[in-house]
C-alpha cells in the first residue's frame, strides 16, 4: 500500500497512540478537575468536607482562595480551596 521507507505509516501510528493516550489519560483527568473545581466553588457554610490531609471539618467561612474549617475539637483551621478533596456522602 505504501512504498518501502515511507513515513506515512509512522505518522498514522503516532496519531493513533496520541489519540488513545488522550482518551484514556488526559480527558478523564480534565473531567475530574472540572468536577472538583465545581464542588469547591459550591462550598457553603455548614458543609462537611475532607481535606487532602484526611482532616474532616465543617466549613465556617469561604474566601476567595481559602476555606476556614472547624474540626471536631472545636479548633478552626484555614486551608486552601485546592486542599479540600470532597464532601462525604451523608
Amino acid at each position: 500500500m505504501f512504498p518501502a521507507g515511507s513515513i506515512v505509516p509512522l505518522i498514522i501510528i503516532l496519531v493513533l497512540i496520541f489519540g488513545i493516550f488522550y482518551f484514556l489519560m488526559i480527558r478523564p483527568m480534565r473531567q475530574r478537575e472540572k468536577k472538583h473545581d465545581e464542588m469547591v466553588e459550591e462550598l457553603q457554610k455548614g458543609d462537611t468536607v475532607i481535606t487532602a490531609g484526611g482532616i474532616y471539618g465543617q466549613v465556617e467561612s469561604v474566601s476567595e482562595d481559602s476555606v476556614v474549617l472547624r474540626v471536631e475539637s472545636g479548633a478552626t483551621i484555614r486551608v486552601t480551596k485546592g486542599g479540600v478533596l470532597n464532601r462525604p456522602e451523608k
